[in-house]
């Protein structure tokens, strides 16, 4: 018996949606086990470092880290209005996540809506809350300067190490990309800055200066790097498609220009389901806690996109599309095919 013919694109949208209602109980239980563990490690931390303890603070740092990590998730679900039924409760926890992330919720929620409504396409490359990538053609195109400028933006340290501290300290204090937009996106971006200092100050008047700055910025250092290099592997892969205005397809380009990321446990909980991202941006309004079983319950979507570990870390090199070719490539490799 020959295989079924897979499902069009277009039909994944209506089969997936008995998954995206969310179950309130299960919500509340998801940030519990996720706020309490990060609370209970920050405290612990702080309070050893106040004692001189150091060095057992900052091993604290690399689980508190992985916990803000899955909080920035839930207030990620929460953008999507996927973690609630009710919209203000997706708001305000959203918000209150924000605080914890030192990330503007309203600000992030509509950058990332333009990144789920563009995302693998060619003509439509806003940089806004995207990793900006380039064409072959058009990096051979730039001056040498620009060229040098996009090499070091794409290089590992830069893009792992010193580009989450700009965006956290520099790129999410301002509305980068929305100046144009009126108030609410100042709004956001103030109010949650006001928000985060008024808490860095009562815990440094509780704790102390040292404490609660090493730590907290160790934590947000360490959380940011993790959550650059989740984002970037969700598009930024080989067999990723990239398309132009008059080919590309919503539902075509989240299965083939969205990856599946096969984590090991613990490290696919800790994430949020965030790997199986295919699915994701198929249908952006399935909590993360039902992404498991929309793999078990359809097998075909398993090994679409599918990347290992190791598959991840590789695709770190790959810095361009090559139209001609239909992949992502890797600067020495464009340099060999020129």
């Amino acid at each position: 018996m020959s295989a079924a013919a897979p499902r069009p694109a277009k039909a994944w949208f209506k089969i997936l949606a008995p998954y995206r209602e969310p179950h309130t109980g299960r919500s509340i239980f998801e940030i519990a086990i996720t706020v309490t563990p990060l609370l209970t490690l920050w405290v612990a931390a702080w309070l050893l470092y106040a004692h001189g303890y150091w060095w057992a603070a900052l091993l604290l740092t690399i689980p508190s880290s992985a916990f803000l990590v899955r909080l920035f998730l839930i207030q990620h679900d929460c953008g999507h209005g996927a973690f609630f039924r009710n919209r203000q409760a997706n708001e305000w926890v959203g918000r209150i996540a924000g605080v914890f992330t030192v990330t503007p919720y309203h600000y992030w929620r509509q950058a990332h809506a333009l990144h789920h409504a563009t995302s693998g396409n060619l003509d439509r490359r806003s940089g806004l809350g995207e990793i900006e990538t380039l064409t072959v053609d058009e990096y051979r195109a730039l001056p040498p300067l620009r060229r040098l400028g996009y090499r070091l933006y794409r290089h590992p340290v830069v893009m792992f190490g010193l580009g989450p501290a700009y965006v956290f300290v520099i790129s999410q204090r301002l509305p980068i990309g929305m100046m144009r937009e009126g108030w609410k996106p100042w709004a956001s971006v103030i109010g949650n800055s006001v928000a985060a200092l008024a808490g860095l100050v009562a815990l440094i008047w509780l704790f102390g200066v040292g404490p609660v700055l090493t730590v907290n910025l160790l934590t947000m250092l360490l959380a940011g790097s993790a959550g650059v290099w989740l984002f970037y592997v969700q598009h930024q892969f080989e067999e990723a498609s990239w398309s132009r205005e008059g080919v590309w397809n919503r539902d075509e380009a989240a299965l083939a220009g969205s990856s599946h990321l096969h984590l090991p446990q613990p490290l696919r909980w800790m994430t949020a389901n965030i790997g199986i991202h295919h699915v994701h941006h198929l249908s952006s309004r399935i909590p993360f806690y039902h992404l498991p079983k929309v793999l078990k319950d359809h097998p075909e979507l398993r090994s679409m996109s599918r990347l290992s570990l190791r598959d991840a870390f590789g695709a770190v090199r790959l810095s361009l599309w090559d139209e001609a070719a239909g992949r992502m490539v890797s600067f020495r490799e464009a340099r060999r095919a020129a």
